[in-house]
């Protein structure tokens, strides 16, 4: 598994801890940054994680600014993406399993790196589960099209 993640400067704190976390799963990822605390526009940061998703370049892609709601809605512009806002644990397996997610996104200022760590382990471990499910995800690619 190859994943992408990014944050803007909200977010920075929780990207680098959730790095942490990839390292120690042995996971490889690449980081979109930015580099510095300074502040950055969010859509920017989203652009080369979300691209890279949809191109098949990575499996997945993780998203963090301060809520969570500037990333997801950047995400959800891509066709090919569903980016879930996630901020609990049976949210995060819920939308592996039912909703077959592609990009986690989450909030630093809204969860703490504990909470984060356990999401995004419950993320990246959850199978879509198919099924009825596979049913809803062909109806929500066709959204993207209209």
């Amino acid at each position: 598994m190859k994943l992408a993640i990014s944050s803007d400067h909200g977010g920075n704190n929780l990207r680098h801890e959730i790095k942490q976390l990839l390292t120690e799963l042995n996971i490889e990822f690449e980081d979109f940054g930015p580099e510095s605390g300074q502040s950055v526009d969010y859509p920017d940061y989203a652009a080369p994680v979300t691209k890279g998703v949809v191109s098949g370049e990575f499996d997945k892609g993780i998203l963090i600014c301060g809520t969570g709601i500037g990333m997801s809605i950047a995400a959800n512009k891509v066709n090919g993406i569903r980016c879930a806002l996630v901020h609990d644990v049976f949210s995060a397996k819920a939308t592996r399993g039912h909703n077959d997610s592609n990009v986690l996104a989450m909030g630093e200022r809204v969860i703490g790196p504990g909470l984060a760590r356990e999401i995004v382990q419950t993320w990246l471990e959850t199978p879509f589960e198919g099924g009825r499910h596979e049913r809803r995800i062909e109806k929500l690619m066709k959204l993207e099209n209209n």
